[in-house]
């Protein structure tokens, strides 16, 4: 590859970066209703043209800040698991991770779980970044139990179904952390045991 060709692929992921954070941004402060691409053009100095150069259309820009929001995500709780000492802290301290991570970051965390994207989960085709976030839910739970990818499934399941319905004010919020500790208490202690 030329020097040219060299510098404009990274102005080129320069620019992919660039939408993408304005996307994050404009979701974050007026939601994503108001992520257009002519509102994302204006944003980022760039034509609508341009945009279209990068993304097809939003579900592209959504995937994009979703695969982004993933890839902090798995980061996120890795760092809560590996803080925790025994299966069953690791797995407290990532529930934990996970439902700050969703309260934090209402529009990413929409992006990610709510919003159409074109991201294949639970299959060949999974990107790393998704792979990842549930990989440590997985390494909360022993070895050599076979049925730690379904006890990882079911605590993350329950996690989003917590995050989305506090969130949306049907369960109220302050009762978050009972929550927490029954889900751990009844599927942790079906896997989650300490090493």
């Amino acid at each position: 590859m030329s020097a040219i060709q060299s510098r404009r692929e990274r102005e080129r992921a320069h620019r992919h970066q660039l939408i993408v954070t304005a996307a994050r941004e404009l979701a974050e402060s007026e939601g994503w209703e108001a992520v257009t691409t002519r509102r994302l053009a204006e944003r980022v100095e760039y034509s609508q043209p341009v945009l279209y150069s990068h993304f097809d259309g939003k579900e592209a820009i959504v995937s994009a800040v979703a695969l982004d929001g993933f890839g902090e995500l798995g980061a996120h709780l890795r760092r809560a698991r590996q803080t925790a000492s025994g299966l069953g802290e690791a797995l407290r301290a990532v529930c934990r991770a996970y439902l700050e991570f969703a309260t934090e970051r209402p529009a990413l965390y929409q992006a990610m779980f709510v919003l159409p994207t074109d991201l294949a989960f639970a299959s060949a085709e999974t990107p790393a970044p998704l792979r990842a976030g549930f990989d440590e839910f997985v390494a909360c739970f022993s070895p050599e139990d076979d049925r730690r990818e379904l006890f990882a499934e079911v605590v993350w399941s329950a996690l989003h179904g917590m995050a989305v319905l506090s969130d949306s004010g049907r369960i109220p919020a302050e009762r978050q952390e009972e929550r927490l500790e029954l889900l751990i208490a009844r599927i942790g202690g079906g896997g989650a045991t300490a090493p």
